[in-house]
């Protein structure tokens, strides 16, 4: 019910964000909240999240979903340290909905855990995540979240005055572990009248180092050693843009491309070459008269493909494209309403060729209207919200197998919430939100037949699924004097026709068949963040505290369900004077052994982490030099939400011992 993907100061607990802030560049890209918060208020009644900054720069993995995981509600389906996307709340793929800058990211990371997200954290500016019933405005398939990539290569307010000027950063980084080379650089110029950016990223890593030894069969690489075989990479891209800007508001394109070539993890000789271009225009009118206050419009193409090789052999090629259009209009107040309303549209065609294509030639064509509206009242706000969408799944087989059945399927998913948020007293808050979403299946469920080597199974869709039904109920509290805030959140999420893969006692391939089928789920869980002041002055002291848990259940069985993150318990201690500042830090995560029967339990660990950096400042330039020492024990440890430990068990450990050294240069 809140609204789209997370304003950028929603969960404002770490405190270290205020510490990164007072060195963060003047040249930082401004705190706008692209997709979420559309009526600018600062007090969320959804649970959010969001990094930017120096923040961001610190916690920063070789994935997106590495880099978000820990945080309260949120976890990593680690497919090895190239391909990983966010879990949250237990829900993962296609009920988690990855945007860039508000808009949808054409690639197929939701198809295959070994897929990749085409959204490299040394290209990011700030990542929001927002959880539970907020995503509402974005439909069924976020019903689990929505997070959103947002990058400065539209500019959308002027960033200097009449006589122009220039800004930019660069950032320079080596690390151990896993031998990473990463530089990246971005540049922006104009005047209060137009603007152009341009920015370039490239990351280069070895087999990363693990405290264990591990077989590996790939020519040349040593057949045991302590390494994670097959998990080097090579990830570059470059992207230009600019706006001109007018009294009531700015028009901006953009064009970006990403290439990466990475090792899958799973098979020692298999890699993945991918490339990925898109296309944006976005465009914004405010301070209009008449029913509409302001009109915000985003249209992006986009254009991925990715080769399978198996060694040098060529394997599966895997292909997408996609259109979409969003407009977002915010009306005149009607009967103490505030509101937006908007369509959203959008076209995607897939194809995947070759031995392991297992989901046929497909075209998703979808529309969508949506509104949300918020009544203020002297004890806090009312928020209401709708959406109903058309969707269309086609198959069209496999020109090369006949193996796929041909059809078409429509639904007429609706989403639809209520929330509310109480000001108890100035210093605590409590909120609550209500939300039914419908989500249709994706082709792949529908239609899927074939081996899918990532999840060790041979998949069968059905294309008899129903709609996806579900409702989620999410109760939390805030306090919040001085440096000192607590936060809590307990959620609760009911499926009818929750669609999960069951297995069969047939076997195609030399693989177990896996079959897409519905059932009754239920998950429910908490999330908690905390931070206290402990010294203040010239030099602060913050203990952050964090923690989560979720438990996850097919209740037409009783069993779990697969891949949930067990209780997870964290606390850092961040310290920071003057140019100074340092962070030591555990995550605890327990043992899971509330798993499917037949699946590999996991055990408990705990990773030790630190950090420390040194601002200097030089007129108007500034350098950021700093140091990350991430499990500083070279624990080992196996994630339960990564399908590689039931499918290559032993063979996926995270990361051992690394040590990072880095730079980063704004003027």
């Amino acid at each position: 019910m809140k609204k789209s993907s997370l304003a950028l100061l929603a969960l404002g607990t770490l405190s270290s964000a205020q510490i990164f802030a007072q060195n963060a560049p003047a040249s930082t890209l401004i705190p706008v909240t692209v997709t979420g918060n559309p009526l600018g208020a600062t007090d969320l009644i959804a649970p959010a999240a969001q990094y930017s900054g120096n923040e961001l720069l610190f916690r920063s993995q070789t994935t997106l979903g590495e880099t978000l995981d820990g945080t309260p509600g949120v976890s990593s389906t680690y497919f090895g340290p190239n391909a990983s996307r966010p879990i949250i709340r237990g829900l993962d793929g296609d009920r988690v909905r990855v945007l860039n800058n508000g808009g949808s990211v054409a690639d197929v990371s939701s198809l295959s855990y070994d897929h990749a997200v085409t959204a490299d954290p040394l290209s990011v500016e700030r990542v929001e995540v927002l959880r539970g019933p907020g995503a509402l405005l974005y439909g069924g398939n976020a019903v689990g979240g929505v997070v959103n990539v947002l990058d400065s290569r539209i500019p959308r307010e002027p960033l200097f005055d009449a006589k122009g000027g220039a800004s930019g950063k660069a950032d320079l980084a080596i690390a151990s572990g896993n031998t990473e080379r990463s530089a990246a650089a971005m540049l922006d110029a104009g005047s209060d009248r137009f603007a152009l950016h341009a920015d370039a990223f490239q990351r280069t890593t070895a087999d990363v180092a693990v405290p264990v030894h591990l077989a590996c069969s790939k020519p040349g690489a040593p057949s045991m050693a302590r390494t994670i075989c097959n998990s080097s990479s090579k990830t570059r891209g470059a992207a230009v843009g600019g706006s001109v800007f007018f009294s009531r508001g700015y028009l901006g394109v953009s064009a970006s491309q990403f290439v990466s070539n990475y090792g899958t993890v799973a098979e020692d000789e298999v890699t993945i070459d991918m490339k990925s271009q898109r296309y944006a225009i976005d465009g914004a009118l405010h301070g209009l008269s008449g029913p509409l206050q302001s009109v915000k419009v985003h249209l992006g193409q986009s254009d991925y493909h990715h080769t399978e090789f198996v060694g040098d052999m060529s394997g599966t090629v895997f292909m997408s494209s996609e259109h979409d259009l969003r407009v977002e209009a915010r009306h005149a107040q009607w009967a103490g309403l505030d509101g937006v309303i908007g369509l959203q549209a959008g076209t995607s065609n897939f194809s995947a060729a070759g031995e392991e294509a297992f989901a046929p030639y497909s075209q998703t064509r979808q529309v969508a209207l949506f509104a949300y509206e918020e009544k203020p009242f002297s004890w806090g706000r009312l928020s209401g919200g709708a959406r109903v969408e058309q969707v269309e799944v086609q198959s069209y087989g496999n020109p090369d197998m006949n193996r796929f059945l041909l059809g078409t399927r429509s639904f007429q998913p609706g989403s639809y919430a209520l929330g509310a948020l109480w000001n108890l007293t100035p210093a605590w808050q409590l909120t609550t939100n209500l939300a039914y979403s419908e989500r249709a299946p994706k082709d792949y469920e529908l239609f899927a037949n074939g081996p899918h080597v990532a999840t060790n199974a041979y998949e069968v869709g059905d294309a008899r699924l129903r709609l996806e039904r579900s409702t989620n109920l999410d109760v939390g509290a805030q306090w919040k004097v001085g440096g000192n805030r607590f936060a809590i959140s307990a959620f609760l999420n009911q499926f009818d026709n929750y669609i999960t893969q069951i297995a069969t006692d047939a076997q195609e391939d030399g693989m177990d068949v896996y079959a897409y089928t519905q059932v009754r789920a239920r998950l429910s869980g908490l999330e908690a963040s905390a931070n206290l002041r402990l010294l203040q002055g010239a030099q602060t002291l913050d203990l952050e505290m964090r923690g989560d848990t979720v438990r996850a259940r097919n209740t037409d069985t009783g069993e779990a369900l697969p891949r949930i993150a067990p209780l997870r318990l964290g606390a850092t201690l961040v310290w920071a004077q003057g140019q100074w500042n340092a962070r030591l830090g555990a995550s605890h995560s327990a043992a899971q052994t509330d798993v499917p029967t037949g699946q590999i339990s996991t055990d408990s660990y705990t990773l030790w982490n630190a950090s420390a950096g040194y601002t200097m400042k030089a007129s108007t330039t500034q350098m950021l030099w700093y140091v990350k020492l991430d499990n500083i024990t070279d624990a080992l440890a196996y994630s339960a939400s990564s399908v590689l430990t039931q499918t290559v068990p032993g063979k996926a450990p995270l990361p051992g011992r690394t040590l990072k050294f880095g730079v980063r240069w704004t003027f």
